[in-house]
């Protein structure tokens, strides 16, 4: 299972890269998602520790049972991936240019 997740956080964001590269609109589609994960995501965090306030139960088993809640798993997940996914576009964009930079006399 461990083997699973790790290549999974690395071909799936490679695959969306390469989806947004071929299909414009897939863009839209992985921030929409990524947009309505983080609400998801955050709305989860922020209930289960309202609760558990409110509750005055503040026990290690009562603040982890929020990773028991697959929607805030999954939700996770994505935000996780897309944020590889967004930091490959961004290496791509910045690529090295050739440059006439001179230093100490030399040409890099």
């Amino acid at each position: 299972m461990k083997v699973l997740i790790v290549i999974s956080s690395i071909a799936v964001p490679i695959v969306m890269f390469y989806l947004q590269n071929r299909w414009k609109k897939s863009r839209m589609i992985f921030n929409s998602i990524a947009v309505i994960s983080i609400m998801i995501f955050g709305n989860i965090a922020a209930t289960s520790i309202y609760q558990i306030i409110v509750d005055d139960a503040v026990f290690m088993t009562t603040i982890h049972a929020v990773f028991l809640n697959p929607f805030f798993l999954i939700t996770g997940a994505y935000i996780g991936l897309f944020i590889i996914y967004r930091l490959l576009i961004l290496t791509a964009k910045e690529k090295p240019r050739k440059t006439n930079f001179t230093f100490l006399g030399k040409n890099e």
